[in-house]
Formats: structure tokens, sequence, C-alpha cells
């Protein structure tokens, strides 16, 4: 009997990509709060993009559910 069969890295696919479009949805105002934090800003970000925070929000469950779903 040979050795423990290796598994290669999983990544499940759909958060990642939830991730990506995530941030790309929020890519300017993610600058402006690095640029200038103010919680007016922020609260204006999470308004305006409630799907994306929403879905970053959600990323750790989604990420766990996923990860016990790949074979």
């Amino acid at each position: 009997m040979t050795g423990p069969s290796r598994r290669g890295l999983k990544i499940p696919l759909i958060p990642l990509l939830l991730l990506i479009l995530a941030l790309i949805d929020l890519q300017t105002d993610i600058r402006l709060l690095l640029d200038h934090f103010t919680f007016a800003t922020l609260f204006s970000a999470i308004q305006s993009h409630l799907l994306a925070t929403t879905t970053l929000l959600l990323l750790p469950s989604l990420w766990r559910h996923y990860q016990r779903t790949i074979p």
C-alpha cells in the first residue's frame, strides 16, 4: 500500500468569484475610505452598495459551506 493520497488545494470558486466582484464594485469607495476615513463615507458606501457589503459580510459562511461540499 502506498502513502496517503495527496489532495490538491481545493478553492471554492463561487465564494472566490463573489469576493472579486464585490471588491470590484466597492473599488472607488474603498479608495475613498483609505484616503480619508469618515463614518459618513462608510455609511454611504454601505448604503450605495448594499449587495456587495452583504456579500463581504457573509463570505466566511459561504466559504465554509462550499468548502464542505467539495469532494
